[in-house]
């Protein structure tokens, strides 16, 4: 069992709360034409990674733990990074996205709390896929999170947040990751 992650639940939990508000940093105050904004046909806008770290988050959720439903259905197909680039346009407005990414943030958390707290079957293997499943849903936080800041620094000319900082982050290739 040494390749499981060794955090517990809690911990994980609020690396998942402290990677939600480092992109929180970097979008919520930029107006609707630069998370709109793409540097080419071949690249996505901000919005689209915004959306596409919770598709992502709601997908785990609901294809490891519990057949969760979407909480807009139209927004699964469009995140999914399997859209090719040209296809990612008509983005949803700024509100749209942020009650996307808040209602799958919610059901993440309860979830992952009826399993910490037991209230599943196989609660013990359920509790490895919660652990395994969290460290994932950070990192690929992270992952887009370096996107955006790179989009807003270099494109948009806005400052960017120092990257988080706790024991269980490292930075590689300089993206934060959470080890587990």
């Amino acid at each position: 069992m040494s390749n499981t992650p060794s955090s517990s639940i809690a911990e994980l939990l609020g690396e998942y709360e402290r990677a939600l508000d480092y992109t929180a940093a970097l979008w919520t105050d930029l107006g609707t034409d630069e998370v709109h904004w793409r540097p080419n046909d071949d690249s996505s806008a901000i919005g689209w990674h915004l959306g596409h770290q919770a598709a992502v988050a709601h997908f785990m959720v609901r294809n490891l733990t519990a057949a969760e439903p979407s909480p807009d259905p139209d927004l699964d197909g469009l995140m999914d990074g399997a859209t090719a680039e040209p296809d990612r346009g008509a983005l949803p407005s700024i509100e749209r996205l942020g009650a996307y990414r808040d209602a799958v943030a919610e059901r993440l958390r309860y979830r992952v709390g009826n399993i910490a707290s037991g209230d599943v079957g196989a609660p013990a293997q359920l509790e490895v896929i919660a652990r395994t499943l969290l460290v994932a849903v950070v990192n690929h936080e992270y992952q887009h999170s370096q996107w955006i800041g790179e989009v807003r620094a270099r494109d948009l000319g806005h400052a960017t947040p120092p990257h988080p900082t706790s024991p269980l982050l490292t930075e590689i290739d300089g993206y934060c990751v959470l080890t587990g």
